[in-house]
């Protein structure tokens, strides 16, 4: 399972939180710092009980270090690798022959990569690829457009709890990613910034038709100049 935990950003911490785990027979196979700020960090544990019905128990004592907070536990068949993971998605992308095998991987990786609830890869008003149960296509629409409007969700560095947005600024699409009762945290929106920003390079590369051309200047009595 992975442990999302809220804990001091201090020396010993992150020690005390493992030996809360150690005592219910916890074996950590993974540790993930997911956000720092403000003297607190956000640390995501891989762990494997000997018992699932020990999960109770093992929340209870890693909320007994003083300032932790487990705020979500995933069940997971199998435990991510932020490096490893990092690699696949850049050559499950570079290995796409066309467009439309990029577009259906870069959905599909995004969704199992970030355990997604949903993906959608927006162009305008047309949904190119999706994965999972995405909502409607006129919502969709409009966190396309709300995405792409505000510059710090743009940019990675906010959003809504339950999205994260990447735009493709190249082609002029974006990439949507939905998690419900999973925050989306600092380093997982960097994460998909990233993989959106390898993807726009690669389709450009696949089709340069999708590069919008820019208009010709005009003179100041707006006769196009050559």
């Amino acid at each position: 399972m992975l442990l999302r935990v809220w804990l001091h950003d201090r020396p010993g911490a992150l020690g005390a939180v493992a030996s809360r785990i150690g005592a219910v027979r916890g074996d950590i196979v993974g540790i993930d710092v997911l956000e720092r700020n403000d003297g607190v960090a956000i640390d995501e544990f891989g762990v494997v009980l000997s018992d699932a019905e020990l999960l109770p128990l093992l929340v209870r004592e890693v909320e007994e270090v003083d300032g932790c907070r487990v705020e979500h536990v995933t069940v997971v068949s199998h435990f991510p690798d932020p490096r490893l993971d990092a690699l696949i998605s850049v050559a499950l992308v570079c290995e796409a022959d066309d467009v439309t095998t990029l577009q259906r991987s870069l959905a599909t990786y995004a969704g199992s990569g970030f355990q997604a609830d949903w993906v959608a890869v927006m162009h305008g008003e047309q949904v190119l690829a999706a994965y999972g149960n995405p909502p409607a296509d006129a919502y969709l629409v409009a966190l396309a457009a709300g995405a792409t409007s505000s510059p710090a969700v743009a940019s990675g560095l906010t959003g809504p709890d339950d999205l994260a947005a990447a735009p493709l600024p190249v082609v002029g699409a974006v990439l949507l990613v939905g998690r419900t009762g999973n925050e989306f945290r600092e380093r997982e929106r960097a994460q998909l910034q990233a993989l959106a920003r390898i993807a726009d390079h690669v389709w450009r590369r696949l089709d340069p038709s999708a590069v919008p051309v820019p208009p010709l200047p005009r003179d100041p009595v707006g006769a196009i100049t050559t």
